[in-house]
């Protein structure tokens, strides 16, 4: 570890000035890194080289500004931050000078030094911590804090089980500064969730609650706990599969999503399905499995295709929760009208209302897919849902 130039020094004492708004700002660089490239997370040295080789781009930088800009109204905001990537880069792209702390290594954060940030920011005393991570990000966080201090995520993960995080970037920003405005004063513990990823890669899900953070709530600005599909969904699923598969036509590429209903479909073809992974089939065959965004741009070149995918349950994601393959530009080279979603009714309904979601890190993509469409729920069922970014 090394000091950088222009940081506050270790125990030099950090003065307010006159600013009433003082938010902390965590970036986590690697995070949801190993999205796109089809590594189902983004933990551990080798998974990020990997991941790197692959010709992943770390995306975590970008989402902070994001929501950084729906900051920039607070004239008297006081941001403190981690050195260059963890922070400081990010909000000095918006035009904020930061109170900079700590010391880091370039291009070699660990967790470590998320926990190390989240302490000092409580030793700060800053009225909110913003953070942009994912589920290892906000379980490193509670390690070092617990309870002890306001937070906010600002989803940048590949699997976000964790409650804790904004449903976007932009919402993120916009709910932080409500609160730091005094215009959101409901606060509530949310659960941090995280997966073992090895395991996850195997098709194997298992989620922990590792702990709760408290976060400023406003209905609509948060993202709900990832819920699993329920044993008793199972001929629900079938009943969709089977309206699927009767709809499928020669002459077409067919992309299928994670998800246990779409699993359902594969098995209605006879074929398996990576269930936490995204295949393509075409003609009734298995074109290719577990198709990372690179090989999934090759297989569209001059072909009719369709994408198929299922919302995160709780959550309502069709894009940007754990098929981060199917990116912004895939989504783009298909369309909106050869996007089939499919969803049994129990999960609608455990969306209690909210909308289905969106957020392929791509504004214009969002826009393009929000709106109304048509979902899937059954054998010749079909329902019209709002899908918001």
């Amino acid at each position: 570890m090394h000091a950088q130039p222009g940081l506050l020094a270790a125990g030099a004492p950090f003065k307010m000035r006159d600013q009433k708004h003082v938010l902390g700002l965590i970036v986590n660089p690697i995070a949801g890194i190993g999205g796109r490239v089809g590594l189902k997370g983004s933990d551990g040295a080798e998974i990020q080289k990997q991941a790197l080789a692959l010709g992943a781009v770390p995306q975590s930088q970008n989402r902070a500004i994001q929501a950084l800009e729906r900051l920039k109204s607070l004239g008297d905001l006081a941001l403190i931050t981690y050195p260059g990537e963890m922070g400081a880069d990010a909000a000095r792209a918006c035009g904020f000078a930061p109170t900079v702390i700590g010391t880091i290594t370039p291009g070699r954060t660990t967790a470590k030094d998320t926990q190390n940030a989240a302490r000092d920011m409580l030793g700060l005393r800053v009225s909110l911590l913003l953070f942009a991570g994912g589920d290892g990000t906000a379980r490193d966080i509670y390690t070092s804090i617990g309870e002890r201090m306001l937070v906010l995520g600002i989803p940048a993960g590949v699997k976000i089980h964790s409650a804790v995080y904004a449903t976007n970037p932009i919402s993120a920003g916009d709910l932080a500064g409500s609160y730091l405005k005094g215009r959101v004063s409901a606060l509530r513990e949310a659960e941090v969730m995280d997966i073992d990823e090895q395991a996850f890669r195997q098709g194997l899900v298992s989620a922990k609650l590792y702990g709760y953070l408290k976060v400023p709530f406003r209905r609509g600005s948060l993202q709900g706990l990832k819920t699993p599909s329920s044993p008793g969904e199972q001929a629900a699923m079938e009943a969709i599969a089977a309206d699927v598969v009767s709809q499928m036509e020669d002459g077409w590429l067919y992309v299928i999503g994670p998800g246990t209903t779409t699993r359902a479909i594969a098995a209605r073809l006879g074929l398996d399905k990576t269930l936490i992974g995204v295949d393509a089939v075409a003609e009734g065959e298995l074109i290719a499995a577990d198709a990372n965004e690179s090989q999934l741009l090759e297989l569209l070149e001059g072909r009719r295709v369709k994408v198929i995918v299922t919302p995160v349950g709780g959550q309502g994601y069709i894009f940007g929760r754990g098929n981060q393959q199917i990116s912004p530009d895939v989504i783009r080279l298909v369309g909106k009208d050869n996007i089939i979603v499919v969803s049994t009714t129990d999960k609608i309904h455990s969306l209690g209302g909210r909308p289905l979601r969106v957020d392929t890190g791509d504004h214009e993509v969002d826009r393009m897919l929000s709106g109304y469409i048509r979902v899937v729920t059954g054998y010749n069922e079909r329902i019209i849902y709002k899908v918001a970014y």
